[in-house]
């Protein structure tokens, strides 16, 4: 800390914090790249909540401005996840493309919700299962006896369904408004595959051992 500063926190890099790792000004909280918040982790300005993006929220992740809410990305709302402005309340949920007649709320605190929990961003790749193109272009396969692979959102969802189990499949075919057609599109995930629980899965030339429940 420098006198020129006037930062009282650690690892600041603007002027006159009393948080951590600040670099915007007058911060109190941590991890702010906005000015004058008294949150943490905002990269907006004049926030008293955390982790929003938008300026003078004293919610909680908002993208927009002036929210007193949470998960607003709209302006001047004192309900939750608001795209809009001035509202009080929160809007219904869209399943499908559809209105339904719950907020998304009531939908994660609800038995119907399906678990993301195990959503997998990477997957090792055995180096006997690797292609021979990932053979010649992964430095490092043969020391390390394979690689780590980060997935695409579709490789992902294929291998997120075929470890997860029944009960939460059951979970995304019961949705409300459920559309094949639409969950295809974003998944990739079919109906003559839906069901179907494999041991293993080839994704573009490599094979992924799926990890079983316990």
């Amino acid at each position: 800390m420098t006198d020129k500063n006037w930062n009282s926190g650690n690892m600041n890099s603007g002027y006159r914090n009393s948080g951590n790792r600040n670099s915007g000004y007058r911060n109190s909280g941590n991890r702010n790249s906005g000015d004058w918040n008294s949150g943490h982790r905002n990269s907006g300005d004049w926030n008293s909540g955390n982790m929003n993006s938008g300026d003078m929220n004293s919610g909680d992740c908002n993208s927009g401005d002036w929210n007193s809410g949470y998960r607003n990305s709209g302006d001047c709302n004192s309900g939750n996840r608001n795209s809009g402005i001035f509202n009080t309340n929160e809007p219904r949920a869209r399943f499908f493309n559809k209105e339904t007649d719950m907020t998304l709320t009531e939908f994660y605190n609800s038995s119907m919700c399906p678990s993301w929990g195990d959503f997998p961003l990477n997957r090792w790749v055995n180096k006997d299962d690797m292609n021979k193109k990932e053979k010649e272009e992964i430095n490092g396969w043969e020391e390390m006896g394979g690689y780590l692979k980060t997935l695409g959102y579709k490789e992902a969802w294929k291998v997120f369904w075929a470890e997860t189990s029944e009960d939460n499949r059951k979970k995304f075919l019961n949705l409300p408004n459920f559309s094949w057609n639409i969950f295809t599109s974003i998944t990739g995930i079919r109906p003559t595959t839906a069901n179907k629980n494999p041991k293993v899965i080839d994704i573009d030339g490599a094979r992924y051992k799926l990890i079983e429940e316990k």
